[in-house]
C-alpha cells in the first residue's frame, strides 16, 4: 500500500518509515517489510510524505520524480549554516532597504530554469559520507550548481523580515536554497523559517493522514495475507 501522511514538525522522515514499519511488523506478525517514502522533509518541516510498503516500494522513484509544491516563511536580515531554522544565525545583514518592488523584481527572476547550489546540511553524500556529517565537524565542500525548475514563485504576505511564499518546482530543488539565495538577491540575507510540503504531483496534503491518527489505525490492525 501507499500512504499519504502528513509529516509533524521535530520528525525525520525516518522517523516516520520507522514508526509505520515497526508498527506493521509487530501488529501484524511478520517478520519483515519493506517500508520507503519518495522524497526527504527536513525535520523541521511539516506536509506531505508519501509512504508506501511492500511490494508499492517499486513506485518510489515514480512518486520521487514528481513536481513538489511548498508553503512557508523566508526570514530576511540573517542567515543559518544550515539555511533554516535547525542551526543558529551565524549572521546579520540590514533589510531595511527592501522594498514591495524590490521583492517582486527578485521574485521574478527565480521563475524558470535556475541553477542553485544545495545546503551543506543535506543527505547528499560525498565520499560515502552525508554531507550533514561534514558540516557538523566544520568540514566545507564546495558543490557545482545544479539545474532545477521553478515553476511558480508567488509572495502571499509580506511582514517584514518575514515573507511568506508559495513555491511549485521541480523534483532536486531545496528550498532552503531558493530562500539562501533570495536573500542574497536582495543585498541582504535569509534562512527558512518555515516550511509545509502541500502537493506532490497531483497529491495533496489535505488528503493525508494525521500521523497519530495513523499511528492508531496500525495498532488496530490485524494480520491480512500479501501485505
Amino acid at each position: 500500500m501507499c500512504l499519504l501522511v502528513n509529516k509533524p514538525a521535530g520528525w525525520t522522515s525516518f522517523d516516520i518509515v520507522n514508526k509505520i514499519r515497526s508498527g506493521l511488523k509487530y501488529n501484524l506478525g511478520i517478520k519483515k517489510v519493506k517500508v520507503g517514502h519518495a522524497g526527504t522533509l527536513d525535520p523541521m518541516a511539516t506536509g506531505l510524505l508519501i509512504v508506501c510498503t511492500g511490494k508499492h516500494t517499486k513506485k518510489l522513484s515514480e512518486y520521487q520524480g514528481l513536481d513538489k509544491e511548498y508553503t512557508g516563511i523566508i526570514t530576511l536580515g540573517a542567515t543559518t549554516p544550515s539555511y533554516d531554522a535547525e542551526t543558529e544565525m551565524d549572521r546579520q545583514f540590514p533589510y531595511d532597504h527592501i522594498t514591495l518592488k524590490m521583492l517582486e523584481q527578485v521574485r521574478q527572476s527565480f521563475v524558470g530554469d535556475i541553477e542553485q547550489r544545495p545546503p551543506m546540511y543535506s543527505a547528499i553524500k560525498v565520499d560515502g559520507q552525508p554531507l550533514y556529517i561534514k558540516a557538523r565537524k566544520g568540514i566545507t565542500v564546495e558543490l557545482e550548481p545544479r539545474p532545477v525548475t521553478i515553476f511558480e514563485f508567488e509572495l502571499t504576505e509580506v511582514q517584514l523580515p518575514n515573507v511568506h511564499f508559495r513555491v511549485k518546482c521541480s523534483k532536486g530543488t531545496y528550498i532552503r536554497s531558493l530562500a539562501h539565495d533570495f536573500g542574497n538577491a536582495l543585498q541582504s540575507g535569509a534562512y527558512l523559517s518555515e516550511l509545509c510540503r502541500t502537493a506532490i504531483g497531483g497529491h495533496q496534503l489535505k488528503d493525508a493522514w494525521d500521523m497519530y491518527e495513523l499511528v492508531e489505525r496500525i495498532e488496530s490492525l490485524t494480520p491480512v495475507p500479501n501485505l
